[in-house]
């Protein structure tokens, strides 16, 4: 078997750590740390090319103004040695960035900027380093909630399961911003609405490519979309919850992930601290909740699924711990493995396969 290795995002400052990188020991339902990185301005969120061992990272940098800027960092891992050198730092968009994908091809990144209404597109090249920004795009406009909503605020980006597009979740909008990549630039393709005070926050597919659907931080909902591959268009089928009924507390919520075998969606609750758990029917156009469990923490800014399916970490920033969860392959429900991990302000963690 393959060993499974962790990342972890984190809030920090650049003389301290804020990348973090483990080796999941499963006899011993442990994380052994292996090798940290600082110089880094909030590297809150990653990502992974495991066929390169290259992990890219969102940094903060500032303009000559003394603005916040984004910025985004490439390492490369070698788990020989178990060691990670940096390879790179480039500029990115004008506003402070909050999310960084990969395409398929691992020829481009794309960032956006929350604060800023920015999506940018980055060069990349084979051996992981990041080059020059290609492409900005400014978002325009505002939504429904007065507070939440008064302008743009692109959360974050991800690519369709054949890599030809690449949907921007615009919080502030309520819509899904369809893109195309082509040479060298950001073509807007269409705009795909989601219902009034959603807040759209994070993309995820159903293995089929068929369905997806999208977390709304505003309104703690689910939305259930279909995908139409020859326009690139996403349609709401409808939304349902991610909440308990009767709980009426504060409540935003964060992170979304499907199971391997599209049989489970899992949703994160920052407020209720908790994952929901729905089951699919219909070919994943349907979902009914069948859990709420408790993050073991506060603010569970992120989650993610082993690649085997066994185990879900959650990430909780306020209290500075990764629980760990057993998953009911079966059932889909989680049951906490009395595991916490204690790491500073985490807020994204990535395990993958080499």
């Amino acid at each position: 078997m393959d060993p499974l290795y962790v990342f972890v995002g984190s809030y920090a400052e650049p003389d301290g750590s804020g990348l973090y990188a483990y080796r999941w020991n499963e006899d011993e339902l442990s994380l052994d740390l292996l090798a940290e990185a600082d110089g880094l301005k909030n590297p809150t969120f990653l990502n992974i090319d495991p066929a390169g061992s290259f992990v890219y990272a969102i940094s903060e940098g500032k303009s000559p103004e003394g603005g916040k800027t984004g910025a985004a960092v490439s390492f490369r891992f070698d788990p020989l040695d178990n060691s990670l050198e940096r390879l790179s730092e480039a500029a990115t968009t004008d506003g402070p960035t909050c999310h960084i994908q990969r395409d398929p091809d691992s020829r481009h990144l794309v960032v956006v900027s929350y604060h800023g209404g920015m999506v940018g597109l980055m060069e990349l090249d084979a051996d992981g380093k990041i080059g020059p920004r290609l492409d900005q795009q400014q978002h325009e406009g505002h939504s429904v909630n007065e507070e939440r909503q008064d302008r743009p605020h692109p959360h974050s980006s991800q690519f369709s399961p054949d890599g030809r597009y690449v949907f921007v979740q615009d919080l502030g909008l309520d819509l899904i911003r369809t893109y195309a990549v082509e040479e060298g630039a950001l073509k807007p393709v269409r705009d795909n609405d989601i219902h009034a005070g959603a807040g759209p926050r994070h993309l995820a597919f159903h293995p089929d490519g068929h369905i997806a659907y999208v977390i709304n931080e505003v309104d703690s909902t689910v939305s259930v979309l279909e995908y139409d591959a020859e326009t690139g268009g996403l349609t709401e089928l409808h939304y349902l919850p991610t909440l308990p009924e009767g709980y009426e507390g504060e409540n935003t919520c964060a992170e979304i992930a499907v199971s391997s075998d599209g049989r489970f969606v899992y949703g994160s609750n920052r407020g209720h601290d908790s994952i929901v758990v729905y089951e699919g029917s219909d070919e994943g156009r349907r979902l009914e909740p069948v859990q709420h469990i408790h993050t073991e923490g506060e603010h569970p800014r992120h989650f993610a699924l082993t690649p085997d399916g066994n185990w879900l970490f959650a990430a909780n920033k306020d209290t500075n711990n990764i629980a760990l969860f057993r998953v009911d392959r079966q059932s889909g429900k989680l049951q906490y493995t009395d595991r916490s991990f204690e790491v500073s302000q985490p807020v994204c963690v990535m395990p993958f396969n080499l």
